[in-house]
């Protein structure tokens, strides 16, 4: 399992982890597309507003590997924002390839781009 080096481990100041310690011996759990709907809780919000800046900042447009990140939060973005970079995908791959839809992700979360459009 690949470790993503100095991509943040979680919210600050909460318990939303971003990232995993170890692999699981039994296998990575497998990445699904988790339904988002309109009265979840700002605190989940925050989260996936902030993964998403994690993963622009790490990778950009760029396809990477799912590695060491958390299933649970990318399951979130999966299918929409976050999206397979390979045919055949195996959701149950820690080495499986994604990459980040940047339009969608724009829209989606348009905090997330706030940063790096300021001089």
């Amino acid at each position: 399992m690949l470790k993503h080096r100095g991509f943040p481990g979680r919210l600050p100041g909460t318990d939303y982890q971003f990232t995993i310690r170890r692999a699981n011996p039994k296998g990575a759990t497998p990445l699904t597309r988790r339904e988002r709907y309109r009265d979840r809780r700002p605190a989940d919000r925050r989260a996936d507003t902030a993964f998403v800046a994690a993963l622009w900042a790490h990778f950009g447009s760029q396809p990477f590997d799912r590695g060491n990140l958390d299933a649970g939060r990318l399951s979130w973005l999966f299918g929409r924002e976050v999206l397979p970079a390979e045919d055949p995908f195996d959701p149950e791959s820690y080495e499986a390839l994604l990459v980040l839809d940047e339009a969608a992700a724009r829209a989606a979360f348009p905090d997330a781009f706030v940063r790096e459009e300021q001089p």
